[in-house]
């Protein structure tokens, strides 16, 4: 059974420095209050500077965020548990044995391994933000 409408979210990915972030910041920039959402990784990455610009350019700002982990979470009643990474859907698939807690996975690939200049790196940025976007407005009916 799909919960339609989650009152906490969590989003998860390997570092907490691209993907799980940038899908956390969507989903509150079209859900509000209305749902709590939290990012976390299986450890804490550094920030990735690219990140904050290309959520910039759609009018959010994530350059202050800080990478943290699993075990750095504040809270752990999450209804959904939206994994962006294999290694995170691993994570989240022995947390779902012990707590109420839906998983789901989206296949987002990891911007941070493209190469070529400056902007081919950036629209590889843009690619994962665009498509977050639109899986979130998919998924929430945003």
């Amino acid at each position: 059974m799909t919960i339609k409408n989650p009152s906490a979210v969590l989003f998860a990915c390997t570092l907490n420095a691209i993907r799980s972030p940038m899908a956390a910041a969507i989903l509150h920039r079209y859900c509000g209050a209305k749902v709590y959402v939290a990012s976390c990784g299986i450890a804490a990455g550094d920030p990735d500077p690219f990140v904050g610009m290309v959520m910039d350019e759609i009018g959010i700002d994530l350059k202050t965020h800080r990478p943290h982990s699993f075990e750095d979470l504040e809270d752990s009643a999450f209804d959904l548990l939206i994994t962006l990474s294999p290694e995170a859907e691993k994570r989240a698939h022995s947390m779902a044995r012990t707590m109420a807690i839906e998983v789901e996975h989206w296949n987002i690939p990891d911007p941070s391994h493209a190469s070529g200049s400056r902007e081919q790196i950036l629209d590889s940025y843009r690619a994962v933000r665009d498509d977050l976007v639109k899986r979130v407005k998919a998924r929430f009916n945003v």
